[in-house]
């Protein structure tokens, strides 16, 4: 049912309604109307009549057809076998033509009889309200007709107020549907009428902001889909550099390294020479002490190239000889380390990774933020590997993330390309230290748990 035909039958049941309670509003004043008249018609009447009561019966006989009718009353004269002897003639007022029974029984009053006692017979006075009824019957009927009169215009004044009322709703129907179908620019042009144009806007906005949410969505699948390509790009690009840094590394060990020990090794037979001179003798010396030199700093710049251990260690193995380099180098730091059993056969990237960033937070921490404490944990999880470096330092630097700083930022790129997170936690100190947690996911698969459970303190 739509809602103009609700809304028109509500007003047309109000109407009927307001009808109904004029109709018993008529008829209640017209049953005290007749009431009143009937009851007074009759009394009158009645004194009236008592004239008759001594009178002899043929006189009373002849009185009463010389009176007629009475208004509002039934004259019965009765002789004394209580035989009908005369009856009031019928009203010459609306002759023929009687109200309904129901309407009057509704209006027509409970009146007795009265009578009066003749010498031979009695006189029967009977209130007679048909008239009055018949009266107030034309009177109900041609209020009924201008009623229903001005009800079927009143009905069809409201169709047409709300047809052009409600006409805005079919336009606002149909860009629903549009908005349904799609089609998520469609707008409303402004409507007729003060609710119609609230509607419109608030349409309008809807469809605006559907839009743009839309719009976004869009936006943001090609910036995920972007940087999804850009990780793999990344990722692509680290495990290049990294096998270049791995080439690079093994053509200085094998080469240059080889070379510099070869060098050295013809400095010190020219110094056993006895033959060889005083003064070449410097030079020899010279010349060995420059290549060994050289030979350290070519041993100190291939972990920073590519972490050889990892060729020939496990990650456990190779995180455990990092720390022992540096405790080496830093005496007057104290270094911890606590690995979980590892599982075999971890890729090359994954291991890389975690090497590498272990490398540059316990870098960081020495250079940068001067901590006297670092600790290094590896976590194993039943679906993620936990690395955590901690120290009592400074703290994480205010602008990490501004240009030129690419420690931490490389740290979270690396970690991002491998499908991992990473944050910050306070340190190993109350109001100092910086703690990096970085959890990378990977796959058991058929791996077996290595046997070694290192913890260095």
């Amino acid at each position: 049912m739509s809602l103009r035909l609700r809304i028109q039958l509500l007003v047309t049941l109000l109407m009927g309604l307001m009808l109904a309670g004029l109709a018993w509003r008529e008829i209640d004043g017209t049953r005290r109307s007749v009431r009143e008249e009937v009851e007074a018609a009759n009394r009158v009447a009645v004194q009236v009549l008592q004239v008759v009561e001594q009178r002899p019966f043929d006189e009373a006989l002849l009185m009463l057809k010389g009176l007629g009718r009475v208004r509002a009353n039934r004259l019965s004269l009765f002789d004394g076998r209580e035989v009908l002897v005369y009856t009031s003639p019928e009203s010459p007022y609306k002759p023929g033509r009687y109200a309904p029974a129901w309407f009057a029984n509704l209006v027509t009053p409970d009146t007795q009889p009265r009578q009066i006692a003749l010498p031979e017979g009695h006189l029967e006075v009977q209130a007679d309200p048909s008239r009055a009824v018949l009266d107030g019957w034309d009177d109900f009927r041609e209020l009924l007709t201008y009623a229903a009169a001005g009800l079927l215009l009143l009905s069809a004044l409201t169709a047409l107020l709300l047809r052009h009322s409600l006409r805005p709703l079919g336009r606002i129907e149909a860009g629903l549907r549009s908005l349904q179908e799609g089609h998520f620019d469609t707008r409303l042009p402004p409507l007729p009428g003060r609710e119609a144009a609230l509607i419109s806007q608030a349409f309008n906005d809807m469809a605006q902001a559907v839009q743009d949410n839309l719009h976004a969505r869009d936006e943001a699948r090609e910036a995920q889909a972007d940087l999804a390509q850009s990780r793999e790009l990344n990722q692509v690009i680290l495990a290049r550099v990294e096998a270049e840094r791995g080439r690079i590394a093994r053509e200085l060990h094998d080469e240059l390294g080889q070379q510099l020990t070869a060098v050295r090794t013809l400095s010190q037979v020219l110094l056993q020479d006895p033959a060889f001179a005083r003064d070449k003798a410097e030079v020899a010396q010279l010349l060995m002490r420059t290549t060994g030199e050289m030979y350290d700093s070519l041993h100190r710049m291939l972990p920073r190239l590519r972490p050889l251990a990892l060729d020939r260690l496990a990650l456990a193995d190779a995180l455990h000889d990092l720390l022992v380099d540096w405790r080496q180098l830093q005496p007057g730091i104290v270094f911890e380390l606590h690995l979980d059993p590892l599982p075999e056969g971890l890729s090359d990237a994954l291991a890389t990774t975690l090497y590498r960033i272990t490398q540059e937070a316990v870098t960081n921490a020495i250079k940068h933020a001067e901590a006297t404490r670092v600790a290094v944990s590896l976590v194993r999880h039943p679906a993620a590997l936990s690395l955590t470096i901690a120290d009592d330092g400074k703290g994480l630097p205010a602008h990490w993330q501004a240009p030129g700083h690419y420690g931490l930022v490389g740290i979270q790129e690396r970690v991002a390309a491998l499908g991992g997170h990473c944050h910050f936690a306070p340190g190993l100190s109350v109001h100092h230290g910086l703690s990096l947690k970085v959890e990378l996911p990977w796959s058991p698969h058929d791996a077996a748990v290595h046997p070694d459970h290192i913890h260095s303190p």
